[in-house]
């Protein structure tokens, strides 16, 4: 499995597994936008020229967002989204972002995990983030 940047090439794999995955996935055109931007870096998890996985990071100055990170579903569970998510902290780290924030779904145990064993604080809560179905957001934030 090989870690690289995603290629405008690797959309439609990346879109078959956010609309697999996610009840509101983004568009191809708004993950075409934040993929051309300067300030977001958008990887993907390949193996034998299929993407398993893909995450992105939005920068401001030396703090980083993290946008989205998934893993194909028949693929979960076997450690790919730590893998993504470690790397792109790496990178970011090397490239001067050294606070990471992002929101989670206040449901979704095993995000939370994976955050938490990669470095990650709860630090806040936003009502009502998510909708269908509406859930809370956990706010989370890692200092490099």
């Amino acid at each position: 499995m090989t870690f690289r940047e995603m290629l405008t090439e690797d959309l439609d794999q990346v879109m078959e597994i956010e609309t697999d995955l996610f009840a509101m996935p983004w568009t191809k055109e708004g993950m075409f936008t934040f993929l051309t931007r300067e300030d977001t870096m958008f990887f993907v998890a390949e193996e034998k020229n299929r993407i398993l996985g893909y995450c992105s990071m939005q920068t401001v100055l030396d703090e980083g967002d993290i946008l989205n990170v998934a893993v194909c579903r028949d693929r979960q569970k076997e450690g790919i989204g730590y893998f993504l998510v470690n790397s792109m902290l790496m990178l970011a780290e090397a490239q001067g972002i050294h606070l990471v924030h992002l929101e989670v779904r206040e449901g979704n145990g095993s995000a939370r995990r994976l955050y938490q064993r990669l470095g990650f604080l709860e630090d806040g809560l936003r009502k009502n983030y998510y909708t269908d179905p509406q859930e809370n957001a956990v706010l989370m934030t890692k200092k490099q």
